[in-house]
């Protein structure tokens, strides 16, 4: 569809979901739409539905449960140019939230990614827009975000002090974000080696490398329910969750004499994965401590050198 905007959406199952995101959308977006629904293998019928008898809307199968990233990239890989929006079926829209993402991202030339703020259903400011994780912030995190989510290191490492204003980021959330494709196509998408969880922040990692920013958009509002695939294999999702993050946070410490402190995350992940299995508090991480109502976002763009 010549001139609409690409949005993927990645669907396993989404059931009900998936026709409130897509009848949000309709009102998120002025233009026209272009929606491929990846789909990692569903068996509820939910995205054929959909997509019948809906011309903007097509189901693309990816060959079984591949992963979130993997998805996204065959959901963009016939799109070389131009922006597209990646979202979770469970991703409501607020009206003209995704026609302010494209407003916000012709206001920064440098972006490779814009994200918008990231509604709870009960109203929390789900921290979006966070800084890369680093070896502090990510253990300070790691071990005391469940029991004190107000601690130092999760309130730098997920920059909840202040007032919500468009800014940059670290990396921002793959649960919605818009994606410039040239540069997203330059650094070879997401990682086919993450199934779930951190392919938004190594990729974030990779464009920053390259020159790009990431530019966070609380102008531009959704709501996320998640929790989806954690509460249907809660085990499995917080293995996946913490394999994921020993693989990024490993590889950005890759010479043989970091050895020793790749192992050392080893046996620290592995020993809070197993605390999650039987702790649904520390499995569930440190609690969004903002409502987006609580202070008005600002717009306006940083100086960024």
């Amino acid at each position: 569809m010549s001139g609409s905007l690409r949005v993927v959406v990645v669907t396993y199952s989404p059931g009900p979901t998936l026709h409130s995101c897509l009848d949000s959308l309709r009102r998120a977006c002025s233009g026209p739409v272009d929606v491929v629904l990846a789909d990692n293998g569903s068996v509820d019928g939910a995205p054929e539905a959909a997509a019948a008898g809906a011309g903007d809307v097509r189901v693309l199968p990816v060959g079984g449960n591949v992963g979130y990233g993997p998805a996204v990239d065959a959901g963009v890989a016939d799109l070389p140019t131009g922006w597209a929006l990646v979202a979770n079926p469970d991703i409501v829209f607020d009206p003209g939230s995704v026609d302010e993402l494209l407003a916000v991202a012709a206001r920064w030339p440098r972006a490779a990614t814009v994200g918008p703020a990231i509604r709870t259903p009960d109203g929390d400011l789900y921290p979006s827009a966070r800084d890369l994780p680093s070896l502090s912030t990510g253990t300070g995190h790691a071990l005391l975000g469940w029991v004190w989510p107000g601690n130092p290191w999760t309130a730098r490492y997920r920059r909840e002090r202040g007032a919500p204003r468009e800014r940059p980021a670290g990396w921002l959330s793959g649960a919605c974000f818009l994606v410039d494709m040239a540069a997203f196509h330059a650094v070879g998408g997401f990682d086919p080696g993450y199934f779930m969880y951190f392919e938004d922040v190594d990729l974030a990692q990779r464009l920053t490398a390259a020159g790009y920013v990431h530019v966070y958009a609380p102008s531009a509002v959704v709501v996320h329910e998640g929790g989806h695939a954690t509460r249907r294999e809660p085990h499995r999702m917080q293995r996946v969750h913490h394999t994921s993050a020993l693989r990024y946070l490993s590889g950005q410490y890759p010479r043989r004499r970091h050895a020793p402190l790749r192992w050392a995350l080893r046996g620290g992940l592995g020993a809070r994965m197993l605390v999650s299995y039987v702790s649904g508090r520390v499995g569930a991480g440190a609690a969004p401590r903002q409502r987006l109502g609580d202070q008005p976002p600002t717009a306006g763009q940083e100086d960024w050198t």
